[in-house]
């Protein structure tokens, strides 16, 4: 074991790191309402802090197993810490990610918002603490505990605008569904440690589960990892939590937090239970592409910016379970190859998503700022008034929308190239659904470019749609920074996937025994993840062809031919006073894709008759979900309650009956 605090480990810098977040929250709350000192000292600072976990993260990767037992905890429960490169690759999403969003808080933050400077810091800073535990835990006890402290501090940090009644009831939903994700968790490990009283996580692997009880603890650990990670029809609180909290919080929970729910079933999946079954597989698979197209059909046809979002990032975990789910599936079979193909794009995503995602919440927080606006319908113009703000987030646009030379195009290019790569399975009828399969893929992706072709075309292109746009303000230092911090981990993810995916094999060879480490090293200049016959991507080619291409273009348009040309107001229609009334909405980009999925939808219309003086026309889109599911167990928990409450009579003559009469049955049932 590793004595504490000696430095000599990847670990100790890593408790190192945590015990410093936990510190600086400590500062911020002995200077509560210094917002001037909070911001520009203390978030930098823990972005620093950031940037060291990054470092450890990638340098942890390829270092052996190290573990440690603190003297924390209950007596004979001391916490048991593991680091090994499952949870380096996790400190290195935590890291990176957390480093840009950092940055950007210290300038988002203003005076009179909600929860004071220095309890945000503390609550933010004890947020990103618990996150680098939980991926450390090895044990059952330090792990619901630190996932509890999670759940608890982002409850918080959802609720820092607490004044707003709606803001309070994102919050509630919020933490009862992570209360019952952390039941079905609990129950996982009780099957795990199988009747022996250890619930160290070695134990746990040591356990030979039987077919039956293993698949119990699995579905146990898709519904409890399944519902912090938003996963139907547990997703109800992603939508509404996401725009209830303050921007860096909402970049903090999609970017990082959703995947730490995903280390989880990882953990649990590949680790723990270590035999997969095949059907495993075809379950998580067709929870996370229900997932994903359910998400991106429903943030198709958003009129709020963040909801907008929330849903994107429903549609991305979806497709990162599907790529869990194939990798489980290759697992069952033996196919190892496969698997780490698999498993590799999903890592893939996760480490984009976390990059790409909290940009455009980051940038989605500075335009509410700017604006006062979080309604797609009031907005439109901004590159003209807020050119750094709108030049990352194209960025993070492209990377959520699956186009290159980003590294969302790469992890969905792998994802899809997993998926036909199926023709070696032993089942004719898996042969046939896997790539069938790929093609609902491509469909996701498609729409998800659609998605952000709406996103930022409706913000940023067009005429301002409101005059007081034109007085928008651009983002702050400290935002830039942090924007352009996360704009170029897209850019470098898509760039150099080979230096990522040598950063993940050792992950993918821990968990399935094997990687692509080795192929991608013969290819340096050409992503080939199987063989060069089968497919390739040249990342560096690519771009090199882009700017080509518009450095050509502009040659010829602006140097060559710009004498001969005569210029002329564009033909307007026979309209001569074009107005921002006449741009297409952001109802009218959803109105196909509402057409075509209306099934998906629960719509209210608002429709003008021919008398209105005023006529107003207006369709309100709801999950069909949180009536069919929600409000009816809301009801019945309610009539229960109702019936229980009888119970409490206020009198303690009948609680002295109760009593005694529980007394009496229980003499009774211990006579016989």
């Amino acid at each position: 074991m590793t004595p504490l605090f000696n430095f000599a480990s990847h670990l100790d810098w890593v408790l190192a790191v945590v015990v410093a977040w936990l510190l600086i929250g400590v500062m911020g709350v002995m200077a509560l309402r210094q917002l001037r000192f909070v911001a520009i000292v203390l978030f930098p600072l823990g972005a620093a802090f950031s940037l060291v976990l990054l470092g450890i993260g990638i340098s942890a990767t390829f270092g052996d197993v190290q573990t440690a037992i603190l003297p924390l905890g209950l007596p004979q429960l001391p916490f048991h810490l593991r680091l090994d490169s499952l949870s380096a690759f996790f400190l290195i999403l935590i890291g990176g990610a957390s480093a840009g969003v950092s940055a950007f808080a210290a300038g988002y933050f203003r005076k009179g918002e909600g929860t004071p400077p220095g309890l945000i810091c503390l609550e933010y800073h004890v947020f990103l603490a618990s996150i680098a535990m939980v991926v450390l835990a090895d044990d059952a006890y330090v792990f619901m505990v630190v996932w509890e402290t999670m759940a608890f501090s982002s409850f918080f940090l959802v609720m820092a605008n607490h004044r707003i009644p709606d803001i309070r009831r994102a919050g509630y939903l919020y933490i009862l569904i992570a209360h019952v994700g952390a039941l079905g968790i609990l129950l996982c490990f009780g099957l795990l440690q199988a009747n022996t009283g250890d619930y160290t996580f070695d134990n746990m692997r040591a356990q030979h589960l039987s077919p039956l009880w293993a698949s119990v603890a699995f579905v146990l650990a898709v519904f409890g990892f399944g519902a912090k990670a938003g996963l139907l029809p547990l997703h109800a609180w992603l939508p509404e939590a996401h725009p209830a909290a303050p921007s860096p919080f909402s970049a903090l929970m999609s970017g990082v937090m959703l995947k730490i729910a995903l280390y989880g079933l990882l953990r649990v999946s590949f680790d723990l239970l270590q035999a997969p079954v095949w059907w495993w597989g075809i379950l998580l698979m067709a929870v996370g592409l229900i997932t994903a197209l359910f998400g991106v059909v429903f943030s198709t046809v958003q009129t709020e910016m963040k909801r907008l979002l929330a849903y994107s990032s429903i549609e991305n975990i979806g497709l990162m379970c599907a790529g869990l789910g194939l990798s489980l599936l290759f697992a069952a079979y033996q196919m190892h190859a496969y698997a780490a193909l698999a498993l590799t794009a999903s890592f893939y995503q996760m480490l984009s998503h976390a990059f790409f995602k909290s940009l455009l919440f980051c940038s989605t927080g500075a335009v509410m700022h700017a604006t006062g606006e979080r309604s797609l319908g009031k907005l439109g113009g901004l590159i003209r008034y807020m050119p750094w703000v709108a030049w990352p987030t194209l960025v993070g646009a492209l990377s959520c929308a699956g186009l290159p030379p980003f590294g969302g195009f790469v992890a969905e290019w792998l994802l899809l190239q997993s998926f036909l790569f199926t023709t070696g399975l032993p089942s004719a009828s898996l042969d046939m659904l896997v790539p069938v399969m790929a093609a609902l893929i491509a469909l996701i992706a498609a729409s998800s470019g659609y998605t952000m072709v709406k996103y930022f075309g409706v913000i940023f292109l067009g005429q301002p749609r409101e005059e007081k746009l034109a007085r928008a303000h651009d983002a702050s230092a400290w935002e830039r920074m942090g924007m352009l911090w996360l704009a170029g981990g897209c850019l470098l993810l898509g760039l150099f996937p080979n230096y990522v995916i040598a950063l993940i094999a050792p992950v993918t060879g821990m968990l399935v025994q094997g990687g692509l480490a080795q192929t991608v090293a013969e290819n340096s200049w050409l992503l080939v993840p199987v063989s060069l016959e089968r497919a390739s991507y040249a990342p560096a080619i690519f771009l090199l062809g882009v700017l080509t291409t518009f450095g050509l273009t502009f040659v010829l348009v602006r140097k060559i031919y710009h004498g001969r040309l005569r210029r002329v107001p564009a033909w307007d229609c026979g309209y001569p006073w074009q107005t921002s009334r006449m741009q297409d909405t952001a109802e009218g980009f959803g109105q196909p894709i509402r057409q075509i999925f209306e099934p998906f939808f629960r719509m209210n219309r608002e429709v003008p008759t021919a008398f209105d003086t005023q006529p107003h026309y207006q369709v309100t889109v709801q999950d069909p979900l949180w009536q069919w599911l929600y409000v009816p167990v809301a009801a019945l928990v309610e009539r229960i309650s109702r019936i229980i409450g009888v119970l409490q009579q206020g009198r303690i003559a009948i609680y002295l009956m109760y009593s005694f009469a529980t007394l009496v049955v229980m003499l009774w049932v211990v006579k016989r």
